[in-house]
């Protein structure tokens, strides 16, 4: 099976296990972002105080400076909202999925798993280099490589609109 803009995918197995890694993702995102948003306590400032690493430096600057982290809080928000709806309803997900793999790859620079970085927010379990996010990360960039909204999503009847026209 063949579809335009993007590799080929041999059986609808694999079809359907893409759009389930799709939706899934989408849900995450979309769930993340709707409980920040309905929280009006929520601030990223307590993520970015508990930087280590590369970043800790920016974090550091983003929380100091009220603009700064008025427009991280904001930018996390409707940012995860957005990459959610777009990955569960396959519309424009193609970038939207970049979109998403950036968010995650700077959470996982923000706080990288390596030795001796103690965070005060308990993990799920202890890692070392390979975290949910670098996993998450990687799975956006399967979803990249093999789009699937444009025969399971929204994005199947708008490329459909666009041949007609």
């Amino acid at each position: 099976m063949r579809f335009a803009g993007s590799s080929v995918i041999n059986n609808k197995c694999q079809l359907y296990g893409l759009v389930t890694l799709r939706v899934l993702i989408g849900w995450h995102f979309l769930y993340e972002g709707v409980s920040k948003l309905i929280n009006p306590y929520w601030s990223s400032a307590a993520y970015l105080l508990d930087s280590k690493g590369w970043f800790s430096g920016l974090a550091e600057t983003i929380v100091s400076n009220p603009n700064f982290l008025s427009i991280s809080d904001y930018v996390n928000m409707w940012g995860l909202t957005l990459v959610g709806v777009s990955l569960v309803l396959g519309i424009f997900s193609k970038y939207f999925s970049l979109i998403g793999m950036c968010f995650v790859l700077l959470y996982y620079l923000f706080a990288p798993p390596l030795l001796g970085f103690e965070y005060s927010k308990p993990g799920e379990g202890s890692y070392l280099i390979v975290n949910k996010n670098l996993i998450e990360a990687c799975a956006l960039w399967v979803i990249y490589s093999f789009p699937t909204s444009h025969i399971i999503g929204i994005d199947r009847f708008l490329s459909n609109s666009e041949v007609s026209s």
